[in-house]
């Protein structure tokens, strides 16, 4: 929606969705503008009262969150042949002379139990995003590009659109910068800010709230005022946006224009490829880009020319889909604002969908919701114990599902099947887990580090 106070922003962002909607080679329907009434027809949670119009375009958005989506990368990695480790810290590494050349020797420590062990390799890809620097300097790889920290939060707050709930509201706030509503599940999404920091360690604070209350209170219609109270939820992270190196401090002047933008540096004689900034839609053409370099370091790499990431044969999900219908699968429940069991089967788990399925059919009690305020299987718990990597209550409350950001923490804690969650993801280390996670989750409306 594009207030009164920029005449000429109305333009500008038509042609930059046209833009859009040509980059993505026509695959969506085309960009439409509205007046204010229209807008106010299509969503009445808008105030229009100020509105100029807006500008409705075709994009994608995460129906489960941002984790949950990295994961079914690293999931697909691993059913493809990659070796996976979680919860293992880098402690140190260096480059060393051995009889087949240099390698590096790293040495690594579980964070869960504490044991350390050491590896080598040829090729060490630094992605550790907000933290790049210090590991470059730390093998003393000078690079032409640095990073610095941009804030960003997001609240979640019971659901504020009124029509369809797949849509994501976009609005200019007080800064002229965009900020959004996204749907997440029964709940929407609120944000994001952008404050510059000097550490990448952040927590949401009383002036966030403040500001990100206020711009949705301003450009919303609601019954009532949202405040804190309403929240159910917080997330708080810092993106890594690119500088050059010798550029000074590019960021006093024009802070909020930095690009989002990747950049890939590959020392030769160290052997380490950097990633710097970059965004999760790009996500593949960082890959691309790394595995080039790699090659070029004078690794072969194995090209898979039937990508082993995305969603499997129309084939198969059709199959997939058949049997659903004939057990009657989206039957099985009638809860609100929930999409259908079938298609969110299918899109969490893929190929291993059928195996759910299957659980169902041997054990009826596999498809019931393991908590009632939430929206999973008691058969999606036992894959993921099985498949999903899971080391603290915090991975599947948070990362894996996004219970922990669209339920009231008294209907988490309160609810009979907290417990059952821990013993069917731990077994007998089931109290030790539960009680760490109770200990350490973070009060909303409490900054927390």
């Amino acid at each position: 929606a594009l207030d009164r106070s920029a005449p000429y922003r109305p333009w500008f962002a038509a042609l930059g969705a046209l833009g859009y909607w040509m980059i993505g080679l026509f695959g969506t329907k085309p960009p439409k503008l509205f007046d204010a009434e229209e807008i106010k027809a299509e969503e009445p949670a808008i105030d229009t009262r100020t509105v100029r119009g807006g500008i409705q375009y075709q994009d994608a958005y995460l129906i489960d969150n941002d984790s949950r989506f990295v994961f079914s990368f690293v999931r697909s990695a691993i059913e493809a042949g990659a070796a996976v480790a979680n919860y293992i810290e880098l402690v140190s590494a260096e480059r060393v002379a051995t009889p087949q050349g240099d390698r590096w020797v790293a040495r690594l420590r579980d964070v869960d139990s504490g044991e350390e062990f050491t590896t080598s390799a040829r090729t060490i890809v630094n992605a550790a995003g907000p933290f790049v620097d210090g590991l470059n300097r730390s093998w003393d790889n000078p690079t032409e590009h640095r990073i610095v920290y941009s804030k960003g939060i997001h609240l979640v707050v019971p659901r504020l659109t009124t029509t369809k709930h797949d849509r994501v509201l976009a609005f200019f706030d007080d800064t002229q910068r965009l900020f959004y509503v996204i749907p997440m599940g029964r709940r929407s999404v609120i944000g994001t800010t952008d404050t510059r920091i000097d550490t990448p360690f952040t927590a949401v604070d009383d002036d966030d709230r403040t500001f990100l209350l206020d711009q949705i209170n301003a450009r919303l219609d609601l019954p009532v005022p949202l405040t804190v109270a309403d929240v159910i939820a917080e997330r708080s992270g810092v993106r890594p946006l690119v500088v050059k190196h010798d550029g000074g401090d590019q960021t006093d002047t024009d802070w909020t224009s930095l690009s989002r933008k990747h950049e890939i540096e590959c020392d030769d004689e160290l052997g380490v490829v950097t990633i710097f900034g970059g965004k999760l839609t790009d996500c593949l053409n960082v890959g691309e880009e790394v595995a080039d370099e790699i090659e070029h370091l004078g690794i072969p790499l194995e090209r898979d020319v039937e990508n082993w990431f995305g969603e499997p044969a129309a084939a198969t999900r059709a199959e997939f889909y058949r049997q659903a219908k004939l057990m009657k699968l989206d039957h099985l429940r009638s809860k609100p604002d929930t999409e259908p069991l079938s298609g969110r089967l299918w899109r969490r788990y893929g190929r291993r969908a059928f195996d759910l399925l299957e659980a169902i059919r041997a054990d009826p009690t596999m498809g019931e919701d393991i908590m009632g305020s939430a929206d999973y299987l008691r058969a999606e718990l036992y894959a993921a114990a099985e498949h999903e990597m899971i080391v603290t209550m915090d991975d599947f409350m948070r990362r894996r599902s996004k219970i922990d950001l669209v339920v009231h923490d008294d209907d988490i804690h309160d609810g009979p099947g907290l417990r059952e969650v821990a013993e069917i993801l731990f077994g007998d280390d089931a109290e030790r887990r539960l009680a760490d996670y109770v200990a350490n989750k973070p009060r909303v409306g409490i900054a927390a580090g």
